[in-house]
């Protein structure tokens, strides 16, 4: 499974590690996904995303469906 959000489209950024010594290696930081149930009174039922928390504060705002319309996705785009 992918470290993606299925709702914003977060990936994983690549950098540097610096040390003090200013040595440099390679990493990866990595977005805040959860797996979170969600109610859609639309469709009477829960469904399971794979969502950033920041998506996750979005959606407890104005909704699922208002956020989907909002960047032009639709529900069968993120199941």
């Amino acid at each position: 499974m992918s470290r993606t959000c299925k709702l914003t489209g977060k990936r994983p950024l690549v950098g540097n590690q610096v040390s003090h010594a200013n040595n440099k290696t390679k990493r990866r930081q990595y977005p805040n996904l959860q797996m979170k149930r969600i109610f859609v009174p639309e469709l009477d039922r829960m469904v399971r995303i794979k969502m950033s928390v920041n998506a996750i504060r979005t959606i407890t705002k104005i909704g699922l469906m208002p956020f989907l319309k909002k960047r032009g996705l639709q529900l069968r785009d993120v199941l």
